[in-house]
């Protein structure tokens, strides 16, 4: 049975019901699995013919054996993707000869984060109602995990669900998504400050859970391995409809708080035949420069086109660094104090050395838009302002092998982009249609943690 370790090596190994309900490790790492399953390349191709509810089951059960049964578990995965719109769940479209998008905006809120939170509200409920437990789902948003976690949670009976982002700093759609849904047990809170404050104010709430007299803090951001573990299903589905394992596949992901990207990574290490690896960031392009220059560095947030990517410390890098450093977890620990004791810190050579396959590149505003505008004028194809960045950063580092760039979010929820592109706003799905007519509830709260936790406390 699989067990998980942290980042910073100081806190104990769980199994898969412990980090599904622990998120962040006590001692402020993030859980890994101490090993990972692989795959040959006589199963990868026998893996080829599957259904994408098939193929989670055989890339995911190793992490979940002994959690539940096995045929509860490929029912439990049925059930969470046929909540997708297209049969393929994640249709691959071709843009060029080399470049591919995988469009990852069928789910139920139109972005990719819905693969691994339907899944997830699935797996908490479950585990919470084995125990008798009702818990706290706390989150931060830039913009599309808000949406997808209540999604994925709302329908829990164990749950309450409390999801924070950033004040007038999300699209009107993002925010509607959230704020529209007024089941009794979801709680939308606008904090006055950005996606960083957010994410900070959860990892110290998970840090210091004692202001809920008992109830447990369940994570639901990308620090929750089992989001991660959903997420390298699609690697591997778009890798074997593109030839693998026969050929190596590329991939270009838009990227922010990395879990997307770490994915991609373990999908590799896997067994899944990888040529390059490309990151794509907007003008907060902290990813970007510590894949260039080796240097991890806080800089201030400016707000973007492209809000979901408005992060400037992204936490799954630790976990990717914690990979390429040979899983040392002293070397994680030390390199992470120093960054949260100075705002910078020096990535050492052996990881550098590691990350050879390992490709980035930053994009403006302008640019966004200006791709934006090319490609439908080449193609027809209306990309959201995160595809756009993913796509302008892929043309920059196409080699020999197919390129995939992560279609990450439709083009309706992002219509300032589109509009400042000169094209007409992208329809809703019919489904969504009145979303801009329906009521809204959240609570604008300020960037104070124990004005936010006690609101916490008052409303569980």
């Amino acid at each position: 049975m699989m067990r998980y370790v942290s980042t910073r090596g100081q806190s104990e190994s769980l199994d898969f019901e412990g980090v599904l309900l622990r998120g962040l490790a006590p001692d402020g790492g993030l859980y890994v699995p101490e090993s990972l399953p692989s795959f040959t390349p006589e199963q990868l191709a026998d893996m080829a013919k599957l259904s994408y509810a098939e193929l989670a089951l055989e890339v995911t059960w190793p992490f979940v054996e002994g959690f539940m049964p096995r045929d509860e578990y490929a029912a439990l995965l049925r059930e969470t993707y046929a909540e997708f719109h297209h049969p393929a769940v994640a249709p691959l479209k071709q843009l060029d000869g080399q470049l591919w998008l995988l469009e990852q905006f069928h789910g139920p809120t139109l972005a990719f984060k819905d693969f691994a939170l339907q899944l997830l509200g699935r797996l908490l409920n479950l585990a919470l109602a084995r125990k008798g437990q009702r818990g706290v789902v706390m989150g931060a948003t830039s913009g599309d995990t808000g949406s997808a976690a209540i999604e994925g949670c709302r329908h829990g009976n164990q749950l309450d669900v409390f999801i924070l982002h950033p004040h007038e700093r999300v699209s009107e759609v993002q925010r509607r998504q959230m704020t529209t849904v007024l089941d009794d047990n979801v709680f939308n809170i606008a904090l006055q400050g950005d996606f960083d404050d957010c994410q900070a104010m959860v990892k110290a709430s998970f840090g210091d859970q004692s202001f809920l007299g008992g109830r447990q803090l369940i994570a639901v951001n990308s620090i929750n391995w089992a989001r991660v573990m959903a997420q390298i299903v699609y690697f591997f589905y778009a890798g074997l409809r593109l030839g693998a394992p026969a050929r190596a596949v590329s991939f270009c992901v838009p990227s922010a708080n990395f879990g997307h990207m770490f994915a991609g990574h373990l999908a590799s290490k896997m067994g899944l035949p990888v040529d390059r690896f490309v990151v794509a960031t907007n003008h907060n392009d902290a990813l970007d420069r510590s894949i260039k220059g080796g240097v991890l560095e806080r800089q201030p947030l400016k707000p973007s086109l492209s809000p979901s990517m408005d992060i400037v410390v992204s936490s799954n890098f630790e976990r990717l660094l914690y990979s390429l450093g040979g899983d040392n977890a002293d070397l994680i620990r030390d390199l992470m104090q120093t960054f949260a004791e100075t705002g910078e810190a020096k990535i050492p050579d052996q990881i550098m050395q590691a990350a050879t396959h390992l490709y980035s590149g930053a994009v403006s505003d302008d640019e966004t838009v200006d791709t934006i505008k090319r490609w439908y004028a080449q193609t027809g194809e209306v990309l959201d302002p995160h595809t756009a960045i993913g796509v302008r950063v892929a043309e920059h580092h196409q080699g020999d092998s197919p390129m995939v760039c992560m279609a990450t979010a439709h083009p309706a929820k992002f219509a300032d982009a589109v509009v400042a592109a000169g094209l007409e706003p992208s329809a809703l799905p019919v489904n969504m249609q009145d979303l801009m007519q329906r009521e809204e509830r959240y609570q604008v709260l300020p960037n104070d943690i124990a004005t936010v936790q006690q609101y916490l406390a008052d409303h569980t």
